[in-house]
């Protein structure tokens, strides 16, 4: 089993499909990735010899940024916005929708399950 970025890659499927399993990589960055390692993107990770796995681990650390650096910098992100106390950080805090859509009806994956109000017949 192939360990890149700290992931364990799985071994019996295509190296395009297998390197997504790294977060921050995507379709078109592990694409990119095999065009520039030079590995067919039709190949299987268990027949990569051991110095085609380190180039791309190597391709992988100089280039991308991936895994818990990717989740660091993400999170700084909104802690900064939720800190100088703008709209958007007051949304994150709340943990309501930060790009606009409505919430008089809808955006439950935010606000999490509907709490009843007592009182409140028709």
């Amino acid at each position: 089993m192939a360990r890149i970025a700290g992931v364990n890659i799985p071994t019996n499927k295509r190296v395009t499909i297998a390197l997504r399993y790294i977060h921050g990589i995507g379709a078109a960055k592990a694409a990119s990735i095999c065009e520039k390692v030079g590995i067919a993107p039709e190949r299987r990770v268990q027949d990569l010899t051991d110095q085609e796995i380190l180039q791309v681990r190597e391709t992988i650390d100089a280039e991308h940024q991936v895994e818990g650096d990717l989740r660091r910098e993400h999170s700084q992100n909104i802690k900064r916005l939720m800190d100088m106390g703008n709209y958007r950080g007051l949304r994150h805090r709340r943990g309501l929708p930060v790009r606009g859509q409505r919430t008089h009806t809808n955006a439950r994956t935010r606000k999490g399950p509907a709490k009843a109000i007592a009182g409140k017949k028709k």
